[in-house]
């Protein structure tokens, strides 16, 4: 059983910042790509940044520059530092994670129950 659970929203005033947090638990033998997810209401969940094993890191255009993504495998965890916030960031941020689970050592996807940022003009 694993599981992915974030931490780290709430509200904040436009050009605030929050720093999201997403720790993974359970059986897990490695995780590989990490990456977070936002969904506003009445839109579709679409990605926001993505980190790989390596480090390497991929942004959407409307966050580079503002969020950062990081990763501490030691802590089996993801983090998203949000700088300059605007309104339009209001949304449900979710967690999600590529995790080879250590009873069978495959590679299974797997999604937080994700954490509400909502930024106040």
């Amino acid at each position: 059983q694993v599981q992915l659970v974030e931490s780290g929203g709430g509200l904040v005033q436009a050009g605030g910042s929050l720093r999201l947090s997403c720790a993974a638990s359970g059986t897990i033998f490695a995780i590989n790509t990490m990456s977070w997810y936002r969904q506003a209401p009445g839109r579709q969940r679409e990605l926001v940044a993505t980190i790989d094993s390596s480090g390497g890191t991929d942004y959407v255009d409307f966050v580079k520059g503002r969020f950062t993504i990081s990763r501490d495998d030691a802590m089996k965890s993801v983090y998203l530092q949000m700088n300059n916030l605007k309104p339009e960031d209001t949304a449900v941020y979710y967690c999600y994670a590529w995790i080879i689970w250590s009873m069978d050592y495959r590679e299974y996807d797997y999604w937080g129950q994700g954490t509400q940022v909502t930024v106040s003009s």
